[in-house]
């Protein structure tokens, strides 16, 4: 499965020059409200340091990172719903991501025009408040064709309950993701409900702000229990162009250990529980993003469904147990490759190779 982030935001927020570092893109970053218009979307490689030495133990040159794509779409402002700045049409853009990323400004800079408040967590009820917004249009634009439905077929009643219980739940102010358990979740996902997303929270935070773990514990109150990362957009966007060594050295000038990229991947793959496994041969080293808990059969369609149908077994042996004893051969006979079947639940660090017919 592939993943996408959808990246919203007051105007002026730092949002553009974010998703310029983080796709090394060259999205417009103007300081003025609406600089971006048109949607800027972004397909990155996940950085994982693990293929790159499988890609070594098997003498391969070709190495496929998972990817994610991160959609930049119009700052938004108060009233976006109803069509102020460059409205509700925007958000259409983002409806079909899998998360959503909120950055919000936590910076003070003189020199960037300020479209919010000075206060972070009105900033993000403004946010928030919009896409509950555009997300009682889509409810509203529903209902009359289903309860149409339920004239034709009355077994579609529970959902029509479920819609006009989502529908009361954002007339009161409450994010969908609040009112829905996964099972509800699912049944109305064709309606792609923005406030049903899982949100990442991305704090834009001065240089100088980064050491300040009280702020960022404060901060991250706010948003709690969603994941919070906290990144300076100005410092993402002097790491672009540098080598993996200058990188390095200039995150730790700053007392970070990653990049904004890794840090909001890290945070997106646990607010949507996703996990990542490895295939690795003489032909390719390649990651596949899978959700945690998947079993063998259900990783392998991620492949091709044929995969899947066909599966017979699959011969894993863990990444750190493979890059231990130096080759498969060896792994082998130090016993560390295992045969799984139909039922065996994927670990992170497996490195895979499936065994089906069709």
């Amino acid at each position: 499965m592939a993943l996408s982030i959808g990246i919203v935001g007051l105007p002026n927020v730092g949002k553009s020059t974010l998703f310029n570092a983080l796709t090394d893109a060259e999205a417009l970053a103007a300081n003025y409200p609406f600089a971006t218009i048109e949607p800027n979307t972004g397909i990155v490689p996940i950085p994982d340091k693990r293929l790159a030495k499988l890609a070594e133990l098997y003498k391969t040159e070709k190495i496929v990172p998972a990817t994610v794509t991160f959609v930049d779409i119009a700052g938004l402002v108060a009233g976006a719903s109803q069509g102020e700045g460059l409205g509700n049409q925007f958000l259409s853009h983002i409806r079909s991501t899998n998360a959503i990323c909120q950055v919000v400004r936590a910076f003070s800079d003189d020199n960037v025009l300020r479209s919010g408040s000075s206060d972070p967590r009105h900033d993000i009820e403004i946010i928030n408040t919009e896409l509950i917004l555009a997300d009682l249009q889509t409810v509203d634009n529903r209902l009359p064709r289903l309860e149409k439905e339920i004239k034709a077929d009355p077994k579609l009643r529970p959902l029509l309950d479920l819609v006009l219980s989502v529908k009361s739940g954002l007339e009161e102010g409450k994010l969908a993701g609040s009112l829905l358990d996964e099972e509800e979740r699912e049944a109305i996902a064709d309606l792609q409900l923005l406030s049903a997303k899982p949100f990442v929270f991305v704090f834009n935070l001065s240089d100088g702000q980064l050491g300040d773990e009280k702020l960022k514990a404060d901060l991250g109150s706010i948003v709690a229990p969603a994941p919070s990362v906290f990144v300076s957009a100005k410092l993402e966007s002097e790491l672009r162009g540098l080598d993996e060594t200058d990188r390095a050295e200039l995150l730790e000038s700053y007392g970070q250990n990653d990049s904004g990229l890794v840090q909001l991947i890290h945070a997106a793959y646990a607010a949507l529980g996703l996990q990542s496994y490895l295939t690795a041969g003489e032909k390719e080293v390649r990651a596949w993003t899978i959700p945690a808990g998947a079993t063998a059969p259900q990783a392998a369609g991620v492949i091709h469904s044929d995969f899947e149908r066909g599966f017979i077994a699959a011969q894993v042996v863990d990444y750190e147990d493979l890059i231990a004893t130096g080759s498969e051969a060896a792994a082998r006979a130090a016993g560390k490759i295992r045969t799984e079947g139909k039922t065996y639940v994927m670990r992170p660090n497996d490195v895979v190779e499936f065994k089906f017919n069709v």
